[in-house]
């Protein structure tokens, strides 16, 4: 079976480098893009199962990345985690009406998004809406 794909997506280096060391240490393939632009790139390139989103980018935001996934027919269905440092109510709110299917605060546990991950990409992912 083909490795799972998972696609980074934060503008923040430390960020996107840690949690593609922790996917790929548990032999996933794991894409970086360091902005909304490069993100739908690399999304429509690699089509992968999973992508982590952050909402504060340059170029375009998580949300406009979001939305123009949920538009394109080949990517619709890709599970979207919103990754953001923005806790407030209407941040989860609007990443939820956007398309994401799950918001996620920084700092994360890295033990418990493995995890997570791996439940979602081995199990299946229905209709989670867990937060790490």
């Amino acid at each position: 079976m083909a490795s799972r794909r998972i696609v980074v997506v934060d503008d923040e280096y430390v960020i996107s480098r840690s949690l593609s060391f922790i996917f790929e240490k548990e032999g996933y393939k794991c894409f970086v893009a360091n902005d909304g632009e490069m993100a739908l790139e690399v999304i429509r390139r690699e089509k992968p199962e999973l992508v982590f989103l952050d909402i504060g980018m340059p170029k375009m935001n998580g949300y406009q990345v979001c939305k123009a996934i949920r538009r394109d027919q080949e990517l619709k269905d890709i599970y979207i985690i919103m990754l953001t440092a923005m806790g407030q109510d209407v941040d989860q709110k609007a990443s939820l009406e956007a398309g994401a299917n799950e918001y996620m605060l920084k700092p994360f546990n890295p033990r418990l998004l493995r995890e997570h991950v791996a439940e979602l990409l081995e199990n299946g992912f229905g209709n989670q809406q867990i937060h790490v």
